[in-house]
């Protein structure tokens, strides 16, 4: 039982290699991860202190058993059933198809992602680009929210700014959670943005089971009291108008909502810009009666190395205003009491509400009065703006630097003016707030 035994020196190597790995699956790291889980908790425990409404625990569940409880939920086994019967497949084909879909779904929240990199970055490229505005906020309202309600931000989509704009104005509430569409599911920034809690769609997908596993993961976290933000308009404003709302998301809400568990409080809100980055993309798209955007890199890393340039030299200006309304909200069993379990109507009532409580910001406004390439000078500018927004008239000076900066307008003999082939940039700015001015909607009805 004393003797040696001689092995090879490669045998030898593999035996310590598996030790070593079994080592590290069995002790060291479950360790390191029971660390860092408790490291997690103590960051969590902190932040919720100086946040309104705290991160809920479903939110900080393992991705891994999410997935998990999501692929055994009574109501995804049902479509898995029913997915394997009209496939012709065995079940265990169709589980393991919903089990793919649920780790495509299911994000992976990191508070310290969260609230250490993205806020500090939406608050410094927010600041940095825009004059940020706080419009309107009916604080009394928001403060009523029942603190263990699920708060739903339901917003229009002006820009790819929109995300980065909420996120920094909604640091102080809550962490949100956000729809992404296919765009972001590139490598690394995935990873990223599932860190930061957004949770990936396929917004054109006809496959009934992956909608019905994002429909079951969607009023998991609804229950589960994840405060998200949504765009009902399902993509963004080509012409720079509210488009018709889509009822894919807020239907999984309507329809997953348990009336004797936590309740659901809509809260709309409006952006506008004076400049949206990305206008000439879209209004090319608007143009061509697609929504393919023709944007070049070469354009882009063009735009970013002008605009580095100008910071480094010190003539960068900031884009004008960015501003952000909060409208009325809406608790869901409010309006099933009164309304039923009717996602259109709910989404048609949100969109209203955030076309009354819409920013007028200086570019818009002027844009708005000048559409119709009429010249008019500063007091007939200014006047039209006190009919489209009483009280807006101070704006009218700054609207006015803004679209000669750009060369949208001109400034002639007989006032300011249009520049020719410029119509449809100038529309668009205009469209954001068209509704609000009473001659041009009983003109255009």
């Amino acid at each position: 039982m004393s003797g040696s035994v001689e092995i090879p020196i490669w045998l030898f190597l593999l035996i310590l290699a598996f030790a070593a790995i079994t080592f590290a699956s069995h002790f060291l790291f479950p360790s390191v991860r029971w660390f860092l889980r408790r490291r997690m908790e103590r960051v969590v425990a902190r932040i919720n202190e100086r946040l309104e409404r705290p991160i809920h625990p479903f939110k900080l569940a393992r991705r891994t058993d999410m997935i998990q409880r999501l692929v055994y939920d009574h109501e995804v086994n049902e479509a898995i059933l029913d997915y394997a019967r009209e496939q012709g497949v065995r079940e265990d084909v169709a589980f393991e198809k919903a089990r793919d879909y649920a780790r495509e779904i299911v994000p992976s929240f990191s508070a310290t992602a969260y609230f250490g990199f993205a806020i500090r970055a939406a608050r410094w490229l927010s600041r940095s680009l825009y004059d940020v505005r706080l419009i309107r906020a009916d604080d009394g309202a928001m403060a009523g929210i029942d603190p263990e309600a699920t708060v739903v931000y339901v917003i229009n989509h002006r820009s790819n700014m929109d995300y980065v704009l909420v996120t920094y104005l909604a640091a102080e509430s809550s962490a949100l959670a956000y729809a992404v569409g296919e765009w972001a599911r590139v490598w690394p920034l995935s990873g990223l943005i599932r860190s930061m809690g957004a949770y990936f769609i396929r917004r054109k997908s006809r496959d009934n089971l992956y909608r019905r596993v994002l429909a079951r993961y969607v009023a998991l976290a609804t229950g589960g009291g994840v405060n998200q933000a949504m765009f009902p308009e399902g993509g963004l404003s080509l012409d720079g108008a509210l488009a018709q709302p889509r009822v894919g998301l807020l239907k999984y809400i309507v329809d997953g909502w348990d009336p004797e568990g936590r309740d659901v409080v809509f809260v709309p809100v409006a952006l506008n810009y004076d400049r949206v980055l990305e206008d000439r993309v879209l209004i090319a798209a608007d143009l061509s009666g697609d929504r393919r955007f023709r944007g070049r890199m070469g354009e882009a890393l063009a735009f970013l190395g002008r605009h580095v340039w100008l910071r480094l030299t010190g003539r960068f200006r900031r884009f004008g205003c960015a501003a952000v309304s909060f409208g009325p909200p809406l608790a869901m069993a409010d309006f099933v009491r009164d309304r039923g379990r009717r996602p259109e109507a709910l989404a048609h009532l949100l969109m209203g509400r955030i076309a009354e409580v819409m920013p007028v910001l200086p570019v818009p406004l002027v844009a708005q009065v000048l559409r119709d390439g009429q010249a008019r000078n500063t007091a007939e500018i200014t006047a039209a703006a006190a009919r489209i927004a009483p009280g807006a008239e101070t704006q009218v000076a700054d609207g006015i630097a803004g679209l000669l900066t750009r060369k949208l307008i001109t400034d002639t003999a007989q006032g300011y003016q249009m520049m020719p082939g410029q119509a449809e940039a100038l529309r668009f700015y205009a469209n954001s707030i068209a509704h609000l001015d009473p001659e041009f909607s009983a003109a255009a009805q």
